[in-house]
């Protein structure tokens, strides 16, 4: 069973946050070629939650849930370590804030994954528009109990 690590920001030693930081900045910033400001100030929000498995080297595959005004949840920086990719990891992490976040999710997909968030519940919720240079399409998924 793959060991799956739930935190709120108050919760993570500076070491663990360097590595999950590290990861999201080695595939959007650099394997992406998608120069942005990665430390938007999010990460350190009450309602924020750091999702991620261990792989070996550090993460493996990470997301973040951000609580919005409203009351849904904000899914992103969904990134896998390009050696881990193929495992299923990313779906691991959003089966287990789908089982743990009530309410309305909601997410910005690169385009090219569309028809992957699908499969797991996503409906588009807008046109596509791109975003540092990337195309995206907005996305949500509301909760079973809605």
């Amino acid at each position: 069973m793959t060991d799956i690590h739930d935190r709120r920001f108050d919760e993570l030693d500076a070491a663990t946050f360097h590595d999950l930081v590290r990861l999201r900045v080695d595939v959007f910033v650099a394997e992406q070629e998608c120069p942005y400001p990665e430390l938007d100030g999010r990460d350190v929000e009450v309602g924020t939650r750091h999702v991620w498995i261990d792989g070996g080297n550090g993460p493996a595959s990470y997301l973040r849930v951000v609580a919005e005004p409203g009351g849904c949840h904000r899914v992103g920086r969904v990134v896998t370590r390009s050696d881990a990719r193929g495992n299923s990891l990313a779906g691991v992490l959003l089966d287990h804030v789908h089982a743990t976040t009530p309410g309305l999710l909601v997410l910005d997909a690169q385009t090219y994954l569309v028809s992957w968030y699908a499969t797991l519940g996503y409906v588009p919720t807008g046109p596509e528009f791109v975003e540092d240079g990337i195309p995206h399409v907005p996305m949500a998924r509301p909760s079973a109990d809605d």
